[in-house]
C-alpha cells in the first residue's frame, strides 16, 4: 500500500449517504470555473492594454497572449453551456488545466515586461487553477468509485452494525491515485509547464527562459517522461540542434548533455542527429572551452555507432585536427574518446592519412603493419612527405613505425623500397629512430645498396645515403660506420654520383671523420689522398652545401697534419681559393670559419707561408671580420682567425708585428679577451704575450739624450710600468691598449682554459729592470688573490709554473710579503707536501722569502 493512503475505514451502513452528501455539499467545477473567468478576463484586459506590451513586438508574448485568449473564449463558451454529459466535466477539467497552462507561457514570455504586482497575480491565479484542477481529478476518482461502494454495500454487508472494511486491496490497485488533495496540490506547484510549453520556450525563448527550459526538458528525458513519439512529433532533435548553433556556452552544456541522453535511449535519435548539418554544428563545439569539448567528443563518440556519421563527420573542416588536438591535450576523458573517435574513423584510409597530418599516428602504424601493399606505400609515400616535429617522430618511433618500414625496404618490391626509404629518411632526424634502425640491422643493407652497380637500384642511392648520413651524424651511434670501415669507398663515390648523394655523402663523412676514436680513419683518408680529392669542390659555386662539405671535411683532415704536411696537399692556386672564400660577402660565415681554419693549420714559422698571406692582402680581412663580429657570430670563425693572428704577431719579428698592429691587430684582440669564447680569449692573449715581449726594448726612455730636442710628449704617453713613453702604435703597451681588465677578469672567472695564456701576457710585465712597477701594478688590479687560487686549484701545471714566477716577483717587495704571505704561505705548503716535483724547486724559494723555510724544513 502507496505512503500516501493509509487504511480507509467505512461506515457500511451510512457510506452511500455519506458519499452523496459530500459531493453534494461541494461546488460544482462550472460554478468554480465562472469565478476564475472574471479574474482571467481582467488580467487580459489589462495586459492588451499594457504600454510596454503593446510597444515591444516580441512575438513570443503576443503568441502566448493569443493563446490564452482562445482558451480563454473556449472556457467562456463551456461555462455558459447547461448541458450536462458524463463528459462534461473532463471538459472542464481539460479547460483549467490548459488555462494553467496558457498563463505560465505567459509568465515565461512577459518576464523582463510585465510588472512585477502584475506577475504575482497571474501566479496567483494560476496556481489556484491548478489546485482547483487538482481537486477536481480527486473528485472525479471518488465518483467514479461511488458505484463500487454501492455494490459492495448491497451484495455483502447484512448487518446495520458498524463494520470496518479495510480497502487495502483498493488503495493498492489504484495506488497511482493521490487521495490527499494537498499533496496533490504541492506536486503540482512543481509542475510549471508540460512538454508543448518546452518545445516553445526552447524555441523562442530568450536567454533566462530557455534555461528554465532546458532543464525542464532535461529532467523530462532522464525521467522517461517524454516517449520517442514525442520526441518526433515536437522535432525536438533539430530543435536543440538549431539551439546549439547560437546559444551561450552555459545553455549549450546542457543541449548537449540532452542529446547524450537522447542518443542513450533509442538508436533513431542517433539518425536523426547524423543528418550532416547537425554534425557540422556539433564538430563547431569541438573548438570551444574545455567542458564543452568533453560533451561534444563523447557524443560524436556515441553516434559513431552510426555508419553515416563516420563517413561524413571526417569529411567536416577542421574535424579531425580538432580531434587530434583534444587526443594531445591534458584532459584524460576527452583525450581518452577523441582516441576512440579517431580510431573508430580510421577505416578510411585518407582520413588515417589527415589524422596523421594532425599529429595522430596510430591508425598510420595499422596500416602500416597489416594494410594491403598498396595501402603500406600509400602510407609510406605520405610519411615521407610530412613536416614533422621531433615530438612527431618521437611518437611515430614509438608507435611501431619504424619495424615495418624497414620491412618494406628488406623484401617489398622497388616502389615500396623507394616510399620506405624516404620514410625513413624523414624518421631518422630523431636520434632514438637511428638507434632503432641500427639495431634492426639496416646499416649494412644500406652500405650494400649505396655500393650496388645494379641499374634498377640506382634510384634508392639517394634515400639510403640521406640515413646514412644522419646516422653517422649521432656521434654515439656514427663509430657503428667507423667501424666499417668504409670512408674510402664512400670518398671514391663522390665524383661518380649526383650532387644530392654527394651533399650526403660529404655530411656523413665529416660525421666519421669528427669522431673521437676516429683517427685511424681520418690518417688513412689522409694518406690514401683523399684532401686531394675533395680539392676540386672548392671551386664548386652551383652547389654551396658540397662546397661546405668539402671545407669542413678537409679543415677536419688539416687539424691532424704535421709540419709540412698540408703545404705537400695544397698549391698557391688553393691558397688563393680559400683565401677568397674568406673574403667573398657571398660565402657563409660557416665557410669562413673552415676555410680560415685551414689557413691557420699550416705551420706558424713558415715564412713562406706569410708572405702569400700579406700578399693576397689576408690580414685586413680578419681584422675586418673581428672588427664587425656580433655576438651571433660563430665562435669558430673567431677562434680560427685569433689562431691566424700568432703568426703575424710572433716576437722575432718586430717588422711584422709593426705591419700587423698598424692594422688594427691589438684592438680586435683586446676585444677578444673581452667578448670571445675561452679558446679566442686564449690565443688572443698569446699574440698580445708576443707583442708585449717586445715592449720594453721599444719604449722611449724619459733619459734618453734626444728627448730634450724632440717634442714635448703629453704626460698621457708615459707608462708607469715601463717607465718611458708608450704608446699602442709604438711600444705595443698592454696598459695603453686597455688590456690588464679583461686579462685580470679571465683570472677572476671560472673557466680555467685560458690561465697560461692569461699569466704569460701579464708576466710580460716584471721582466728585468721593470719587474716592481709590473709587480704594483698586478696588486693595484687585485691580482694576487686570483693567482693564488689558481696555483691552489691546480688544474694545468704550466698555470702553476707561471703563478709561482709572478709571485715570487711580487713576494720580493717587503709590504706585499706582509699583506699576503700568510694567505699563500697555506697553499704553498700543500705544494710543497702534496705538489708536483717540477714545482718544488720555486715553492721552496717562496718559502724561504716568507721566511718559512727553515722553520717548515720537514716538508722538504
Amino acid at each position: 500500500m502507496s505512503v500516501k493512503a493509509k487504511t480507509l475505514i467505512i461506515q457500511v451502513s451510512t457510506e452511500q449517504q455519506s458519499i452523496t452528501t459530500t459531493h453534494d455539499s461541494m461546488d460544482s467545477p462550472q460554478e468554480h470555473l465562472s469565478e476564475f473567468m472574471e479574474k482571467l478576463s481582467s488580467i487580459l484586459t489589462e495586459l492588451k492594454d499594457d504600454k510596454r506590451v503593446v510597444m515591444i513586438s516580441n512575438p513570443q508574448i503576443q503568441k502566448a497572449i493569443e493563446s490564452l485568449e482562445v482558451d480563454f473564449r473556449r472556457a467562456k463558451s463551456l461555462v455558459k453551456s447547461s448541458r450536462i454529459s458524463p463528459t462534461h466535466d473532463e471538459n472542464i477539467e481539460q479547460v483549467i488545466q490548459t488555462l494553467a497552462r496558457g498563463l505560465g507561457l505567459v509568465l515565461f514570455a512577459s518576464h523582463d515586461v510585465v510588472e512585477s504586482t502584475k506577475k504575482a497575480e497571474i501566479e496567483v491565479l494560476r496556481r489556484e487553477l491548478m489546485k482547483m484542477s487538482s481537486v477536481n481529478r480527486t473528485n472525479l476518482i471518488m465518483s467514479s468509485d461511488e458505484s463500487e461502494f454501492s455494490s459492495y454495500d448491497r451484495g455483502v454487508v447484512e448487518e446495520d452494525d458498524r463494520t470496518t472494511i479495510d480497502v487495502d486491496g483498493i488503495v493498492e490497485e489504484d495506488d497511482r491515485i493521490a487521495l490527499d488533495v494537498d499533496e496533490i496540490v504541492e506536486e503540482n506547484d512543481k509542475i510549471t509547464l508540460d512538454v508543448d510549453d518546452v518545445v516553445v520556450q526552447i524555441k523562442y525563448g530568450d536567454d533566462e527562459l530557455l534555461k528554465y527550459a532546458l532543464n525542464g526538458l532535461k529532467s523530462l528525458v532522464l525521467d522517461g517522461m517524454i516517449t520517442k513519439e514525442g520526441i518526433h512529433h515536437e522535432d525536438m532533435i533539430p530543435v536543440l540542434f538549431n539551439r546549439l548553433s547560437s546559444s551561450k556556452t552555459d545553455h549549450r552544456l546542457i543541449i548537449l548533455r540532452i542529446l547524450q541522453a537522447l542518443a542513450a535511449q533509442d538508436d533513431e535519435h542517433k539518425e536523426k542527429m547524423a543528418e550532416m548539418g547537425n554534425l557540422s554544428i556539433l564538430v563547431k563545439s569541438l573548438g570551444h572551452d574545455l567542458e564543452e569539448q568533453k560533451e561534444a567528443v563523447g557524443l560524436l563518440l556515441s553516434l559513431s555507432d552510426v555508419a553515416a556519421v563516420r563517413r561524413r563527420v571526417g569529411r567536416i573542416q577542421g574535424c579531425i585536427v580538432m580531434l587530434a588536438a583534444i587526443f594531445n591535450g591534458d584532459d584524460q576523458m576527452s583525450s581518452h574518446d577523441a582516441a576512440n573517435l579517431l580510431n573508430s574513423l580510421s577505416g578510411n584510409t585518407q582520413y588515417a592519412l589527415h589524422m596523421a597530418e594532425a599529429g595522430y599516428f596510430k591508425p598510420l602504424v595499422h596500416y602500416l603493419n597489416q594494410g594491403s601493399d598498396m595501402s603500406k606505400i600509400l602510407m609510406a609515400t605520405a610519411l615521407s612527405r610530412m613536416e614533422l616535429t621531433d615530438q612527431n617522430r618521437a611518437n611515430l618511433g614509438q608507435d611501431g613505425a619504424v619495424e615495418p618500414l624497414v620491412k618494406m625496404f628488406t623484401s617489398g618490391n622497388l616502389e615500396a623500397k623507394q616510399s620506405s626509404l624516404n620514410a625513413l629518411h624523414n624518421l631518422s632526424a630523431l636520434k632514438a629512430n637511428v638507434q632503432r634502425l641500427i639495431k634492426l640491422g639496416i646499416v649494412a643493407t644500406l652500405l650494400q645498396l649505396l655500393f650496388s652497380v645494379t641499374s634498377v637500384l640506382m634510384t634508392l642511392r639517394e634515400p639510403a645515403s640521406a640515413i646514412l648520413a644522419k646516422i653517422a651524424a649521432q656521434s654515439e651511434v656514427g663509430i657503428v660506420l667507423v667501424k666499417q670501415d668504409v670512408a674510402q669507398q664512400m670518398i671514391s663515390l663522390l665524383h661518380l654520383t649526383s650532387p644530392v648523394i654527394q651533399c650526403h655523402l660529404l655530411e656523413a663523412l665529416n660525421a666519421i671523420a669528427a669522431c673521437p676514436n676516429a683517427s685511424k680513419v681520418r690518417r688513412k683518408m689522409k694518406e690514401t689522398g683523399a684532401v686531394r680529392l675533395l680539392l676540386p669542390f672548392l671551386t664548386e659555386s652551383r652547389n654551396t652545401k658540397i662546397r661546405n662539405g668539402a671545407l669542413n671535411l678537409i679543415y677536419v683532415l688539416s687539424n691532424d697534419m704535421q709540419g709540412g704536411e698540408l703545404m705537400e696537399q695544397l698549391e698557391q692556386m688553393h691558397l688563393n681559393t680559400l683565401i677568397n672564400i674568406v673574403s667573398s660577402s657571398s660565402t657563409t660565415d660557416d665557410e669562413k670559419a673552415a676555410a680560415v681554419g685551414i689557413l691557420s693549420n699550416f705551420p706558424v714559422s713558415d715564412k713562406n707561408v706569410t708572405d702569400m698571406f700579406i700578399k693576397a692582402n689576408l690580414l685586413p680581412i680578419l681584422v675586418s671580420i673581428l672588427t664587425s663580429s656580433t655576438p651571433t657570430t660563430p665562435h669558430l670563425l673567431a677562434e680560427n682567425v685569433s689562431a691566424v693572428l700568432i703568426r703575424f704577431t710572433l716576437p722575432s719579428d718586430k717588422k711584422l708585428q709593426h705591419f700587423s698592429v698598424e692594422n688594427g691587430v691589438i684592438s680586435v684582440l683586446v676585444k677578444l679577451l673581452t667578448c670571445g669564447s675561452i679558446i679566442a680569449k686564449c690565443r688572443a692573449a698569446t699574440s698580445l704575450t708576443q707583442l708585449s715581449q717586445n715592449s720594453l726594448t721599444l719604449r722611449k726612455s724619459r733619459k734618453s739624450r734626444w728627448f730634450s730636442c724632440a717634442p714635448p710628449h703629453s704626460t698621457d704617453t708615459f707608462c708607469q710600468v715601463h717607465d718611458g713613453h708608450c704608446s699602442i702604435k709604438t711600444t705595443f703597451c698592454l696598459v695603453k691598449a686597455g688590456a690588464m681588465p679583461p686579462l685580470v677578469q679571465i683570472l677572476q672567472g671560472n673557466e680555467r682554459a685560458a690561465d697560461e695564456a692569461a699569466l704569460s701576457c701579464l708576466a710580460t710585465l716584471q721582466q728585468d729592470e721593470i719587474w716592481e712597477n709590473g709587480s704594483n701594478l698586478l696588486v693595484k688590479m687585485s691580482c694576487v688573490q686570483p693567482i693564488i687560487k689558481i696555483l691552489e686549484e691546480g688544474i694545468s701545471l704550466k698555470a702553476q709554473e707561471k703563478s709561482l714566477w709572478i709571485l715570487e716577483k711580487i713576494f720580493k717587495v717587503e709590504a706585499y710579503r706582509v699583506e699576503y704571505g700568510e694567505y699563500a704561505q697555506v697553499v704553498l705548503i700543500d705544494l710543497a707536501q702534496n705538489g708536483d716535483s717540477l714545482l718544488k724547486p720555486t715553492v721552496a724559494k717562496l718559502l724561504a722569502q716568507l721566511e718559512l723555510l727553515q722553520q717548515q724544513s720537514s716538508y722538504f
